[in-house]
Order: structure tokens, then sequence, then C-alpha cells
């Protein structure tokens, strides 16, 4: 019995098995009905065999206690345990109801086959159409390749005629280029030929001119040798029969002379042919008046700007010595360049009559009348009366009642800054378009596109109460902005001033400083536009 016992220990087989339950518990779910079944079979062998070594053991032990050892043992545990596992138990249901339920297992029995062929037709179905849907792959798999391959010879194609046609492009854009030079070049030439035509008709004109006084001192030189030579034939004479017969001779010489002179004055001079210039597709050639716009456009407007940052402060150190109120001395400056401004227009509109009516008679040529009369401004700025227009400025303001100066000075303190300013804007309405300054008037509402504020201002104050500097404008563009004080109650304090005010407009025979009378006086009158300034 010791070694059956022993041999049992030794060959574990509890342990074996246990590893088979736990091997079957994990594999229940994976393997096959026949595979369960087949290791549920294998392990109840396994349970026989060790029952029978067990039984075995029990014997053994059971014969070494002899015949009354182990009795109670037995009949207490084993016997029972036999006859409760070999007791046959009454069903718990009835023979029709066992039936009824034999016969729903062999339904479902049925039903699991039907289910089980439709599903492994169902999977044959899937398997075929996987194994065409993996054919179709594969081909549109090819055809992709092929398409790539399309591609990429149609990218290295493209590159290629990309290539050349760059380079074509470039080749045209440098052909245009020259092209357009030489038109350039051509059109240079062109001008420049217009330029010796009107040159030559000018020199031509000239020359008709030169010749036509020559004739004129030929005729007169003639003349005085002719008077000289009578004289000297009746120096013998009665002086009073000799003062008659000078008169008569005198009297028809000068009749011939005078009448041969408006002959000459009233048949026209030849024109001169013109070969291009009368071709519709020539363009007329700029004046210097177009030619130089935009440089005396930057000129002008850089001397507004240094009127203000230089003129104006020289001004205003001046006028402070006799007025201690800035402000005053800032409104006579900004009056003073608004009257300027307008007395300067006033003086270009007059010039620009009197040079067109100068010019009208003998005016031809490829630019018009009015580009003729700017272009001879520009040319000669020099013959602007500035003087005349400063002591017109200086008349306009001793009768403005906004502002007071006083009795023992005059205005002619700030004559530098009253001419500058009528210089630069009579030299501002020869560009196109001219320049002005913008409209201005106190207690308008601040506008800060137009000006800025000075550095005693409110800001917070929406209204102007007087202005420094005047805003450069050319139509609706601002160019260079004014500069304004702004204060709170601007038209209260401005009515309440004029109302204050009680001497409107003052006598100024007490200066001392009127008897610097401008005997430099120069009008412009249509005489002196000559044929020697034209």
């Amino acid at each position: 019995m010791a070694d059956t016992l022993r041999r049992l220990t030794n060959t574990s087989s509890f342990s074996v098995l246990q590893d088979k339950l736990e091997s079957w518990h994990k594999d229940y779910h994976v393997i096959s009905c026949d595979q369960n079944l087949n290791r549920c079979c294998e392990l109840i062998e396994l349970t026989a065999k060790i029952q029978g070594e067990l039984f075995a053991i029990l014997n053994f032990t059971a014969a070494e206690g002899g015949h009354y050892a182990g009795v109670d043992t037995l009949k207490m545990r084993l016997l029972p345990w036999l006859g409760s596992c070999f007791s046959m138990t009454r069903p718990s249901v009835s023979a029709d109801t066992s039936l009824q339920l034999i016969q729903e297992s062999v339904e479902k029995d049925r039903r699991i086959r039907e289910l089980s062929t439709s599903h492994d037709n169902d999977m044959q179905k899937m398997e075929t159409q996987l194994c065409s849907t993996r054919m179709q792959l594969d081909s549109v798999r090819a055809e992709l390749v092929d398409a790539q391959k399309e591609l990429d010879e149609t990218k290295s194609k493209s590159a290629t005629t990309l290539l050349a046609t760059e380079d074509e492009i470039l080749q045209l854009k440098a052909d245009l280029r020259s092209a357009h030079e030489q038109v350039e070049i051509y059109k240079r030439k062109m001008d420049a030929l217009d330029d010796y035509e009107r040159q030559i008709r000018l020199l031509r004109d000239e020359v008709s001119y030169l010749s036509t006084e020559k004739a004129m001192l030929q005729e007169r030189y003639s003349y005085n040798t002719q008077c000289s030579c009578v004289i000297t034939a009746y120096a013998h004479i009665d002086t009073t029969i000799q003062s008659s017969v000078l008169m008569m001779y005198f009297s028809s010489v000068s009749s011939r002379f005078l009448s041969s002179r408006l002959v000459r004055s009233r048949s026209p001079s030849p024109l001169p042919r013109l070969s291009r210039s009368s071709s519709p597709m020539r363009s007329e050639s700029p004046t210097r008046a177009q030619l130089t716009n935009s440089s005396r456009h930057a000129r002008l407007v850089s001397r507004f700007s240094d009127l203000y940052a230089v003129e104006r402060l020289e001004a205003q150190t001046l006028l402070r010595r006799y007025i201690t109120d800035l402000e005053m001395v800032q409104k006579i400056i900004f009056i003073a360049v608004v009257e300027s401004f307008k007395t300067a227009k006033l003086a270009y509109r007059q010039f620009k009559l009197r040079v067109r009516k100068t010019l009208s008679p003998s005016h031809f040529g490829p630019e018009s009348l009015e580009d003729a009369a700017v272009d001879y401004i520009v040319r000669n700025l020099d013959l602007y009366d500035v003087q005349d227009s400063v002591n017109d400025v200086i008349n306009a303001m001793n009768v403005n009642p906004r502002i007071s100066f006083p009795p023992e000075v005059d205005f002619v303190l700030i004559s530098s800054l009253i001419r500058e300013t009528c210089r630069v804007a009579f030299a501002m309405q020869t560009l196109d378009p001219p320049l002005d300054l913008a409209f201005a008037s106190d207690g308008e509402l601040y506008n800060e596109n137009k000006y800025r504020r000075s550095y005693d201002s409110e800001f917070t104050a929406p209204l102007v109460m007087y202005h420094v500097w005047p805003a450069l404008v050319e139509g609706n563009a601002v160019l260079v902005k004014g500069e304004a004080v702004t204060r709170r109650g601007a038209l209260w304090s401005r009515s309440r001033s004029r109302s204050r005010s009680t001497s409107p407009v003052r006598s100024r025979s007490l200066s001392p400083t009127r008897s610097l009378a401008f005997n430099s006086k120069r009008h412009l009158s249509p005489e002196r536009l000559t044929a020697s300034y034209l």
C-alpha cells in the first residue's frame, strides 16, 4: 500500500489533472465540439485512473486493519457516498413534456444545421467576392502604375517645352525692349527735329525783322544824306526862302518814307514751309513750362515750407519788438500771407492778359496761345513787378479791421516776407494745375487734414480760434499743412473782441516810415513787351 501511495504521489496525477482543466478552460471557446468532448473524456479517464489507484489503496488499507478495523468509517462515509452517486433520481417532468422538449431540441438542431449551411454558403460567396475584388484591385493598381508612368513622361515633356517657351519669351521681351528703345530714340530725334524747325522759323522771323530794320536804317541814312545835301545846296539862299523850300522837301521825303514803311509793315511775310509739323500723326512738342512743371512744383512747395520756417520767424521777431501780443503778431503774418496770394494771383492774371494781347498778332507754331503765354511768363518771371504787389498788400492790410498796429511803425517792417510770398505765389500760378491757399476763417471746425495745432492750443477744442499759417492745396489735395490755434469758446471770444473794438480803421499819416516812398515801382505796360523781350 505504501508503494502505491508513493507512486501516486510521485506521478503528481492531480497536478496533471489541474493543468488539463486549465488548458481546456482557456481553449473551450476556440476549439470545436468534438475536441471539447475528447478533452472531457480524457479528463474522465484520468479521474477514473486516479480513483482506481485510490480504491486500491483503500482496499489495501482495509485489509491491513483486519475484519473490524475501519468498518465505522466505511459505513459512515463510503457507503452513503456510493449510494448518492449511483441512485436514480426521479424525473421532474411528465412524459409528454419530455417528448416536447426532445422535439424542440431536434428542431433547434435542424435550425442550427441550416444556419451553419447558409453561413458556409455566405462565407463561400464572400470569399468569391473577395477574390474578384482583389483581382479588380490588382488591375486598378496596374492602371495606376501606367498612369503614373504617363504622368511622369508628360511632366518631363512639359518641363522641356516650358524651358523652350521661357527662352522664347525672354527673347521676345528682349526684342520688344530693343524695339521700344528704338522708338524712343526715333521720338527724341523727331522732337529734336521739330525743335530745330521751330528754331529755324524763329531765326527766319528774326532775319526778316532784321532785314526790315536794316532797310529802314538805310532809308533813314539816305534820308539824312539827302537832307544834308539839300541844306548845303540852299545854304546861300535867303533864310525865309530856304526854310520854305526845306519844309516842302522834307514833307515830300517823309511822306515817301512813311508810305514805303507802311507798305513794308502791311506786306505779309512769307510763312516758312512746314514739312513735318503739318503731319497729323505728329504730336505737339512740349514747351519749357510743361517740361519743367514737376521740378518747379517741388521747388515751390519746398520754398513755401521755407517761408514758414525762416521768413515767418524773422517777421515775427521784428513785430514782437513793437507788439507784445503774440496772437496779434501771428494774425498779422497770416493776413499778410493771404493778401500776398490774392494780390499775386490778380497780378498774374493781368500780366497774362497783357502777354496774350502782345503775342496774339505774331503768334504761330505748334503750341497754343495760352501755352505760349505761360511759357513766356515762366521764362521771364523777373518782369513781375513785385514791389507794386507789396504796396497793394500793405494798403489792404492798412484797412483790414481784424488787425491793429502801433501808430509809430508801419507794415513795411514785414515787406521782406510779403515780397517773397508774392514771388512764390506768382510762380505757383504758372503750374498746371496752379497751387493756392486753403480757405480759412476764424471759428471754423478744426480739420486735421489741413492744419496742425500750435503748442499753446487746447487739444480738445473743436473750433479754430485763429490761424497762424495757411495750408497749401492743389485742387482738393492738401500739399502742406497749415497751423492753427484751437481753444474752447472761440466764437464767443471772437464776437466779444469785435464788439469791444472801437477803432475800425486808423490813419497812418503820422508814421515816420511813410517817408520811405517806393520810387522803384515798375508798371509792366504792353509797350514794354516788344520784340526784344519776346
